[in-house]
């Protein structure tokens, strides 16, 4: 999975402006994907260049033109191969549990201060995820699948929570 093929499949649902693009991922995918202006703005002019996508200049009032970038049939093909292919293996960077992995050899209020700090963190993604997929859920916006991708990530969230809960009772 690249960001080009996140792309790809925001644009197959409608047309949008590259700041929309940003507000979906910060919308839907924040929990298992980040994306930031300067990786999507790129991505979107090389797509463009690519043939995968269209831009049109839309004219506002008082205001400069707004790109907005339409999914191509070569796009839609793209996409559909993606789709179509296993996903991908997994492969989970995280600093957090880098320094936990090396934790035997920091001292004990260190380690308490990270798993406090590291705990506090996942809680409140825990609320803003479910708080999004409640108030999706509500507009009835969400498919099935869309839904139970935010699920999983409530799950494993809430994994998280109470093994480090947990550890620090212990």
């Amino acid at each position: 999975m690249n960001i080009q093929d996140v792309i790809l499949g925001i644009l197959s649902e409608k047309p949008h402006s590259g700041y929309d693009i940003k507000r979906h991922f910060e919308e839907y995918f924040s929990f298992f994907f980040d994306a930031s202006f300067g990786t999507i703005y790129p991505t979107l002019s090389k797509m463009e260049k690519l043939g995968l996508i269209s831009r049109e200049a839309v004219r506002q009032e008082g205001k400069p033109d707004k790109n907005m970038f339409t999914i191509t049939p070569d796009g839609k093909q793209h996409f559909q191969e993606y789709l179509r292919q296993p996903a991908e293996k997994e492969v989970l960077r995280s600093d957090f549990l880098m320094h936990l992995y090396f934790g035997d050899m920091a001292d004990e209020e260190t380690m308490h201060t990270l798993l406090r700090e590291a705990l506090r963190a996942k809680q409140e993604m825990y609320e803003d995820l479910e708080h999004k997929l409640q108030e999706l859920d509500k507009t009835g916006k969400l498919t099935p699948s869309q839904k139970l991708c935010m699920e999983l990530g409530l799950v494993q969230y809430d994994a998280f929570i109470r093994r480090v809960q947990s550890a620090l009772e212990s």
